[in-house]
Formats: structure tokens, C-alpha cells, sequence
């Protein structure tokens, strides 16, 4: 079976950083992680993280900003993306400070994401409306999105 290569040089490691920056943005936590799983150790990752940072190309706020702007897009509410972002190891002050910014609307978010999935508007009985509530509560949304 394959096997990785060893992550052993601070310069290996660095390297497998940037290509994964170049896919996508990640969370601290998340680099850490990853790195650890392709063979690194805990202190040589976090110095070569810690470069990065201070080089600003690895950042837990644009990550928080991109990871939002994506899933909010994609239907998903304030909810569900703060329990998300905790699970990536992004700092609970962060997440408050992007969720509460006035660039989401998450009442609109809701309407549209609730529109999307039914487009016949909401249910006339409780089982119905059940499983629509479910819906939204699955995707992080509370009672804003009803008029």
C-alpha cells in the first residue's frame, strides 16, 4: 500500500502547508491536523504554522469569512456554521464577530433557503410543518425565517 512520505524537515513541512493553502483556505487547527496526519510532529508543524501566520498566509479570520460566505451561500445558517467552525478549531470570539456582521442577512438566507426547498410555501398541516421546521433547524436556521 502506499505510503506517505515523512514530514520531517521544516521545509517538507512547509511545503505541504502551501499545498494545501493552495487548494483552499483552513483554520489553524485544521493545518495542524493535517500536517500531524501526513507525518509531522506536533512542535516542528506548529513553528512552520506559526511562519505562516505571521507571513499572513494562513489566517483563522479569512478563513472564518470564506467559510461562511461558502456555506451561507449554500443554504446553511448561523447555527449550524458556529457549531462547524468550532469543530475547525476556529476561536468562539471570531465566529460571534462574523456571524453578527451586518454582510449576512440571515433572515433573507432563511426565506431563500426555505423557498428553494419548498417552492409551494409553508405547510397547511402540523406534519408538514414538522418536517419543514426540521429542515431548517437542520440547516442552523431558528424561528427568524418565519413571518
Amino acid at each position: 500500500m502506499f505510503k506517505r512520505s515523512q514530514l520531517d524537515t521544516p521545509v517538507a513541512i512547509r511545503r505541504s502547508a502551501l499545498d494545501l493553502l493552495a487548494r483552499r483556505e483552513h483554520s489553524y487547527a485544521e493545518m495542524l491536523r493535517k500536517l500531524r496526519q501526513r507525518g509531522a510532529t506536533r512542535d516542528m508543524a506548529e513553528i512552520e504554522l506559526d511562519r505562516l501566520q505571521e507571513e499572513g498566509l494562513l489566517s483563522d479570520e479569512r478563513f472564518c469569512e470564506a467559510y461562511i460566505h461558502a456555506r451561507s451561500q449554500r443554504g446553511y445558517g448561523p447555527v449550524r456554521l458556529r457549531e462547524e467552525l468550532r469543530q475547525r478549531g476556529v476561536a468562539e470570539g471570531l465566529i460571534e464577530r462574523y456571524l453578527r456582521s451586518e454582510q449576512w442577512d440571515w433572515s433573507e438566507l432563511a426565506r431563500q433557503a426555505f423557498a428553494r426547498r419548498f417552492p409551494e410555501g409553508p405547510a397547511a398541516d402540523l406534519k408538514e410543518k414538522s418536517k419543514q421546521l426540521r429542515f431548517m433547524q437542520y440547516r442552523g436556521f431558528g424561528g427568524s425565517w418565519q413571518d
